[in-house]
């Protein structure tokens, strides 16, 4: 398989609710059908297994990396982030690499 995949990981701040978790969860599983540049779309909570772990973690992968900025750029995939994301995010990490 070739292609362009972004992996990020998120740590939700002290007093981020299950509810806010769900939600970020939902707007981000709602974007496979608003950009299509999206080939992939995968995301998880934590299943608890090791300690010091993330919370919660994203992989999408895109045909190239002009998909991926597309979906980056993308003004919904934006609006999850600053709507529902940033609020309650007290870690992130991400990484992009192609296939």
């Amino acid at each position: 398989m070739s292609g362009f995949r972004h992996v990020v990981m998120f740590m939700w701040a002290e007093g981020t609710t299950t509810g806010q978790q769900e939600e970020v969860a939902e707007k981000l599983g709602e974007l496979p059908g608003v950009i299509p540049e999206i080939r992939e779309y995968s995301l998880g909570t934590n299943a608890g297994v090791n300690p010091d772990a993330y919370d919660f973690a994203v992989v999408g992968d895109f045909a190239d990396r002009a998909a991926y900025l597309v979906y980056r750029d993308h003004p919904a995939h934006r609006a999850v982030i600053d709507q529902y994301i940033t609020p309650i995010v007290a870690q992130r990490a991400a990484i992009q690499y192609e296939l």
